[in-house]
């Protein structure tokens, strides 16, 4: 199965821009922030109960492996098609060791200016409203899904979502305006639960500088905490560098 098929398959479009959730004029750090915030939603570590987050994953490095290539890129934009025989499509390529490579580590100066400017910020709005509308409101998930949120940001970001619902730019869904008592204790309940499970952690481990604070995040990973592990690792999106990136051979069609 080519790329684009799988894309339809496991994202339900062929368009590789729309995957990693970006316009066909994105930047190449657009295009790099999109592909870095769309793996760790699908990432099989994050997703223990999705059967296919492994194939996502490949498929989405797949993805960017063509929108970061100048000559591919302009391959598909033109023709709608990509190279299925180039090197950066090998199907045994590991994927996760690509990704790693990518987005070295992190310091947490780093973390505390990127939430800084971040927070209130109007990315953090795009992506506030990008988040509330693919999951029709659903709270759960859009706390899940948002950088740098926590528990104590919930009622800033219900504001700013409900002031884009009452100024016509969001549509008004039920699951965000009716939401029960029930399930907001329930998700206030789940994220002290993951809080307090970090904190004893740091403690038991004795870490108190920047690099055992990094390391702690990255023995995590395979953990359910992903609020905690989310706002460290979405970080690097912003901090990271190039990867060279190969060229072309035989096309595959859209």
């Amino acid at each position: 199965m080519g790329l684009l098929d799988q894309c339809e398959e496991l994202f339900k479009t062929s368009n590789l821009y729309d995957v990693i959730g970006v316009t066909n004029d994105a930047s190449e750090a657009e295009v790099r922030r999109g592909y870095y915030k769309v793996s760790l939603q699908v990432h099989p570590d994050r997703s223990p109960g999705d059967e296919q987050a492994t194939a996502k994953f490949q498929t989405l490095g797949k993805v960017y492996a063509v929108l970061s290539d100048k000559d591919q890129r302009a391959i598909y934009d033109e023709q709608g098609i990509v190279d299925e025989e180039s090197d950066s499509l090998d199907q045994d390529r590991n994927w996760e060791e690509y990704w790693r490579t990518m987005f070295p580590k992190i310091t947490l100066q780093d973390i505390l200016n990127f939430e800084k400017s971040y927070k209130d910020s109007e990315e953090e709005k795009h992506d506030l409203m990008r988040v509330y509308e693919e999951h029709k409101g659903d709270m759960d998930m859009i706390m899940e899904n948002v950088l740098c949120a926590t528990q104590a940001d919930e009622p800033r970001i219900r504001a700013v979502l409900q002031c884009a619902i009452d100024s016509k730019v969001l549509l008004a869904h039920k699951a965000f305006t009716n939401e029960s008592a029930k399930k907001k204790s329930s998700r206030k309940r789940k994220a002290d639960k993951e809080r307090k499970e970090a904190e004893e952690m740091q403690k038991e481990m004795g870490l108190n500088s920047e690099d055992s604070l990094v390391a702690m995040i990255k023995k995590n990973q395979k953990s359910k905490e992903a609020g905690f592990n989310n706002f460290m690792d979405n970080l690097e999106a912003k901090y990271c560098k190039k990867r060279p990136s190969s060229s072309s051979g035989r096309k595959g069609k859209k």
